[in-house]
């Protein structure tokens, strides 16, 4: 089964867009080999980052800061970020010589309303509609909402994947992604896996680079910003002070919380801080939560992935934080998954998943009642016609090369 999967995270910079081929338990054509019957095999058939026209960005930054928008924006971003996502698709499809059995599109999340710890809504925009007819494929959407329905965080739901991917975890593992926001999924023997969002990993900094960039930059680009300034101590230990660090998992979070009106409240009063110092004191803020996060559940081994991976500033700090006893690695070095393609491969891997009638979420990763099949299924063009479904899923998931 080929599957395309579709990712935009809170960075918003670009659309990922991977194909993947799945074999599940059993003889795999492309190569004569057979595997364990409960492993899924998945091959990265292609995969691209697909950068957002300026204009796109810009509307999508501005439906992610916390203040009034008009309607006809939500609209507008809806419907071009849909023939967006199917044309990116299209061209990929056509350029790997494959159709695709099914493609998942995880949208632009544009809000998630948190009270009191508990997600009363989750959105996610960038219609389906387009994307099934420019394409003819079936596309399933909208995979965050059943499990806030039932009760979960609706995030981070890249848990399943990291699951599958490690196994049985020798050694307190955390499997950590560096998006816009930071979050781990932590497995260690004899426990059952946690995973929640730390707190910020991109999404302050990529404002002050912006800033800095005069909008030129979106991020941060191998950190010669933040090179360029001193962590101040006490801008650090007020942001540190943040309540969201103390909750407890599961939990998540987003540019609700973390966006720039926030940065600047602490900001305003240090008016003598250089722009770099700004930049360099946020940078050490993702690092230290990150490392407070790992640390407090006695994480000897963490396996990164994500834009923050290829920031070497905020690798070194995340390094130094964490001390030597934990070492720090990549999907790339560990599964043989390059880190650009991972959250559009979770996406390819919940798109298999709800096409055999197997569920996405598990309560212990985001904190729902029961666990639920992710997402709804716009149709291609002929009927929708579902397999029976699998009475038992993957335990494994191994890259094929």
């Amino acid at each position: 089964m080929i599957i395309a999967g579709l990712m935009t995270g809170t960075s918003a910079d670009a659309l990922d867009v991977v194909l993947a081929e799945f074999v599940f338990g059993g003889h795999d054509s492309s190569t004569g080999t057979h595997s364990d019957a409960s492993e899924l095999g998945v091959r990265i058939l292609a995969s691209r980052e697909v950068e957002f026209d300026q204009r796109l960005r810009a509307d999508i930054l501005r439906l992610l800061e916390p203040g009034d928008v008009p309607l006809s924006l939500v609209s507008s971003v809806d419907g071009r970020l849909g023939r967006f996502s199917a044309e990116a698709v299209q061209h990929l499809c056509a350029e790997s010589g494959v159709d695709c059995d099914l493609i998942v599109s995880h949208g632009q999340t544009v809000r998630h309303d948190i009270s009191d710890g508990v997600v009363t809504s989750t959105l996610q925009i960038g219609q389906p509609a387009w994307i099934a007819e420019a394409t003819g494929a079936p596309v399933l959407s909208d995979v965050r909402v059943r499990d806030v329905a039932a009760g979960g965080q609706g995030a981070p739901l890249v848990g399943i994947l990291d699951g599958l991917l490690l196994g049985e975890a020798e050694t307190p593992t955390a499997v950590l992604n560096l998006g816009g926001i930071a979050n781990i999924t932590v497995m260690a023997p004899d426990q059952p896996p946690v995973a929640f969002d730390t707190g910020p990993a991109n999404a302050l900094i990529d404002i002050l680079a912006a800033r800095l960039t005069e909008g030129e930059e979106g991020f941060d680009r191998d950190g010669r910003l933040a090179a360029q300034g001193r962590v101040d101590e006490a801008l650090l230990t007020e942001l540190l002070a943040d309540p969201y660090y103390r909750l407890p998992a599961p939990k998540s979070t987003g540019k609700e919380h973390f966006h720039a009106d926030y940065l600047d409240g602490s900001l305003s009063a240090r008016t003598h801080l250089g722009e770099h110092d700004a930049i360099a004191t946020v940078t050490a803020l993702t690092a230290r939560t990150v490392a407070d996060a790992c640390r407090a559940r006695d994480v000897t081994r963490i396996i990164a992935s994500g834009g923050g991976t290829r920031n070497p500033v905020l690798m070194k700090r995340l390094r130094s934080d964490l001390g030597p006893e934990i070492t720090v690695s990549s999907t790339d070095e560990a599964f043989g998954l390059p880190e650009g393609a991972k959250e559009a491969l979770l996406m390819a891997l919940l798109g298999w998943l709800s096409w055999h009638g197997l569920a996405g979420t598990e309560p212990n990763l985001t904190g729902a009642a029961h666990p639920r099949i992710a997402g709804r299924i716009s149709p291609g063009d002929g009927p929708l016609t579902l397999p029976a479904p699998l009475d038992a899923g993957p335990t494994h998931l191994r890259i094929l090369h």
